[in-house]
């Protein structure tokens, strides 16, 4: 099950590993709850998350900078800040971020779409943008909907303040 989990790209349901291991719903359950618990107990660098009903393997935050020595950010920091700024307004429109950012928000949109972070709908001549499933999962926020999300927001930058 670490094996299945350490190789997947995106978190996986409970289904998922069950498929995966051919073990059943109930016995991946139980083995969740015991990897978590190892790596508690070994003060591992990495840490079992749930966002959003899925689990993934990911670096404990106190050990991010050694991990991202060898791994290059996969989002630009400016395009981050346009991701932080639609998941804390969202729903956002694309016009309304256009005027406090700047019209580099419209490359910010497309790679943020590409990678599959955001949704957008069509309103007259803009997009209304907000964040979905993957966008949890891929910050590791364990957050069902937009206040929730929030709330980890405001606790996050209370917290490195």
């Amino acid at each position: 099950m670490e094996a299945v989990l350490f190789s997947s790209p995106e978190g996986l349901r409970v289904v998922d590993i069950s498929r995966a291991t051919g073990l059943s719903d109930s016995q991946v359950l139980r083995a969740l709850k015991e990897l978590d618990k190892t790596y508690e107990e070994r003060d591992s660098a990495l840490r079992l998350l749930r966002a959003g009903g899925r689990y993934s393997l990911c670096l404990k935050e106190s050990y991010l900078p050694y991990g991202q020595q060898f791994c290059p950010p996969e989002i630009p920091p400016s395009t981050l800040r346009t991701a932080a700024m639609i998941a804390y307004h969202q729903p956002v429109e694309q016009s309304e971020l256009c005027k406090s950012i700047g019209p580099r928000v419209y490359e910010d949109v497309r790679r943020l779409r590409q990678m599959g972070l955001i949704d957008a709908k069509k309103k007259g001549h803009t997009l209304v943008l907000s964040t979905n499933r993957r966008f949890y999962e891929h910050f590791g926020i364990d957050a069902r909907n937009p206040e929730d999300l929030r709330r980890w927001m405001d606790s996050a930058a209370v917290s490195h303040d």
